[in-house]
């Protein structure tokens, strides 16, 4: 914090300095209508232009660059000696290839996704609202069917779940809105089924150790879900039924208040009857009653200052379970979950940026385990103030950063904590040649229980050849002991010792991946592993109880990607393919495969979509054999392939839509029973579910924009 200080004042001065500035507006125009949403860059510096086709920016006066990028427009460029207060108006020209102007901020800038030396996924606003139509009051299907992404059921009894990256646990998986923590450090099992995509612009993904940007929780990768900007009179309602029981109702509002303000608001109301699909008396999809809501305002100043302030909350019950070994076995959960956050950034001078943000949340859960009921809360407690600068071929950015997280549980009282970490970060990326840029980046955590911590970090992007890129990536990261794993979701800390005795979990993870761009067609393949050392694992002791270790040896992952995406209008194409080999130390020391693991998993997607019109497509997923731990049915999984048809048709204002997942009829129980005969080793009922439970499932419904 010492170090930010003492960069701010010396680096105020020189913005402060007698310069004189003047009003720099560029007007965007294509066959005489406004274009919005326009990347507008100024020497360097990013703006949007606003629903009128206007950007504006306050800049010292002397020689101006500027560069326009548009999805569907040929990119324009002009050169000014900027004197006086200066109106440029550029006029776009339609491009029959849709030019790939994807901006990410995950990195803590704002580039071009071709500029960025560390490999950002990006899941486009079109395959949103593609997966909106699935499921609209969760983003679970659109992670589950991202490359390199699996969304692993880990809480059967209640439908809880969370996101593996590359084979990685989901525990080690960090998911952010607009960059912040706003479902806490660690999001559990239910976030991603709390979280409807209505209200996203893109998502943005880093895969393997990113504690050089985030911290802890982000051993694994980021999932940073970026959201929608208000445009003027942008409203829409969407309603969704399922023939398992579910009904969806979500309204979406957006305006701009004023010159520079804008607001965003999402509603939600979610629900979900119980249904046991194959009648052995155990619930395969759980009961919900789900309420949602998010607010947004936007503010930005004539010179690209900005700032937001969001709140949203969360109230969920839940209600699962059924009957094993004669018994009536009760899962219950009700939610509560808050919370609020701000940013903002502040140009001190044309080369220098000011960004500070924070965030609170709080979660309360009750939760019924049989005949057991316990009641616990989460609160976490974010602030943020960074510097971001250029000098040269440099783009820098400095800061520091304090989290505070507590948990409190009434009948456990074993498991308290409270947690604080003071960080500060440094990066650097240089554009060494116009063949080559290189970033590197450093975290320094120090963990009020764990000790201190530091998670460097290290990409380099290469253009070997036109429509070539190579990246290559490597860093580390750590991972505090932590009594919420896959394991202990399921049957509650009550089967669980206390904590004792453990370190850190500490990781290396690399990557290299390489690009190939041309003719509406891009080509990756990715090669990856990663190291684990004392990583955490769950064993069984006697009375059915769990205790958590470290590991003897380290969990060691590698593998491979491939994706192919093709778009020619109106035909979208998508193929991928992974594979994955992931092993561990066991209880006894043995190596084993990691599971729920598949070996190998490929996807094919293709579409046909009109703006007219509207859309079909048709997706094929294959799911390989998994390894299986203490299932007393089997030892590994079997294969299964999922087949959907989504079907969308635009009539004026309005959309009607018909999505028919899982026409193979894929259930877990086709291949075992789901329900164990008796209790597992500590305490757990059921199985791991490996493969989908609830079968074959449509849902249709309207969507209108008024």
């Amino acid at each position: 914090m010492k170090i930010l200080v003492l960069l701010f004042f010396l680096f105020t001065p020189i913005a402060l300095t007698a310069q004189t500035r003047f009003t720099l507006t560029v007007e965007l125009r294509a066959a005489g209508t406004p274009v919005g949403n326009a990347t507008v860059r100024v020497n360097g510096r990013t703006v949007l232009s606003d629903s009128s086709g206007r950007a504006q920016a306050q800049m010292v006066g002397g020689r101006i660059e500027i560069r326009v990028e548009r999805i569907g427009f040929a990119e324009a460029d002009t050169t000014l000696v900027l004197q006086s207060d200066t109106l440029v108006a550029i006029e776009l020209q339609e491009s029959a290839v849709e030019q790939e102007a994807i901006v990410v901020s995950l990195t803590r800038g704002e580039r071009r996704i071709e500029e960025e030396p560390l490999r950002v996924e990006v899941v486009t606003r079109e395959e949103i609202e593609e997966k909106l139509l699935m499921t609209p009051g969760s983003i679970a299907m659109l992670l589950n069917e991202t490359s390199g992404l699996r969304v692993q059921e880990t809480a059967p009894s209640l439908g809880g779940a969370n996101v593996r990256i590359q084979g990685l646990r989901g525990k080690y998986t960090q998911l952010l809105v607009d960059g912040l923590p706003l479902y806490g450090g660690q999001t559990g099992s239910l976030g991603l089924l709390q979280v409807p995509p209505m209200d996203l612009q893109q998502v943005e993904v880093i895969k393997g150790a990113a504690s050089a940007l985030y911290g802890a929780s982000a051993l694994g990768g980021v999932v940073n879900l970026v959201p929608r900007r208000p445009q003027a009179d942008d409203r829409e309602l969407l309603l969704n039924a399922t023939t398992r029981g579910g009904v969806d109702a979500l309204v979406w509002l957006a305006d701009s208040i004023a010159e520079r303000w804008g607001y965003t608001f999402l509603g939600g109301i979610h629900s979900q009857n119980r249904i046991d699909v194959d009648d052995d008396d155990w619930i395969d999809i759980p009961r919900h009653r789900r309420v949602t809501s998010r607010g947004r305002l936007f503010w930005r100043s004539e010179s690209g200052d900005a700032g937001t302030l969001t709140a949203g909350t969360v109230l969920e019950t839940r209600a699962g379970g059924g009957s094993a070994a004669g018994l009536g076995i009760r899962r219950e959960l009700d939610t509560r979950h808050y919370d609020g956050a701000g940013t903002f950034r502040h140009f001190l001078s044309d080369a220098l940026m000011l960004d500070a943000r924070t965030a609170l949340s709080s979660t309360r859960h009750a939760h019924v385990y049989e005949g057991s009921r316990q009641e616990d809360s989460h609160t976490t407690a974010f602030g943020e103030a960074s510097l971001r600068g250029s000098a040269g071929r440099n783009d820098w950015v400095v800061g520091a950063a304090l989290g505070l997280e507590r948990y409190r549980a009434r009948e456990l009282p074993a498991f308290e904590y409270d947690h604080t970490v003071p960080s500060a970060f440094v990066q650097d990326e240089l554009r060494a040649a116009d063949w080559l840029t290189v970033a590197l980046s450093a975290r320094l955590d120090h963990h009020s229980e764990y000790g201190t911590f530091l998670s460097p970090r290290a990409s380099a992007l290469v253009r070997p050849l036109a429509q070539w890129t190579l990246r290559i990536s490597t860093g580390t990261g750590y991972f505090p002991p932590s009594p919420f794993t896959d394991e202990t979701e399921e049957v509650g800390l009550a089967h669980v010792l206390p904590l004792q005795d453990l370190v850190a979990e500490r990781a290396t993870t690399a990557s290299a991946d390489l690009s190939w761009f041309g003719y509406g067609l891009e080509i990756n393949g990715t090669v990856f592993t990663s190291r684990i050392r004392d990583a955490l694992g769950v064993r069984a002791v006697s009375g059915g109880t769990a205790e958590l270790f470290n590991r003897a040896a380290a969990t060691r992952t590698r593998g491979t990607e491939f994706l192919l995406r093709f778009l020619r209008e109106p035909l979208h194409l998508t193929v991928s393919h992974a594979y994955l080999h992931s092993t561990e130390a066991d209880a006894d020391g043995q190596r084993v495969t990691v599971p729920l693991t598949p070996r190998h998993s490929a996807g094919l997607v293709a579409s046909l979509e009109s703006e007219e019109r509207g859309r079909a497509s048709i997706e094929l997923y294959y799911v390989g054999r998994q390894a299986l731990e203490d299932n007393p049915f089997r030892d590994s999984s079997a294969p299964y392939l999922i087949l959907g048809l989504l079907f969308e048709r635009r009539i004026g204002r309005a959309r009607v839509f018909l999505n028919l997942e899982n026409l193979t009829d894929v259930r877990l129980t086709d291949y075992q029973p789901f329900v164990r005969p008796a209790r597992g080793a500590y305490g757990q009922w059921t199985v791991e579910a490996w493969a989908p439970r609830e079968g074959r499932l449509f849902n249709g419904g309207l969507r209108w924009h008024f």
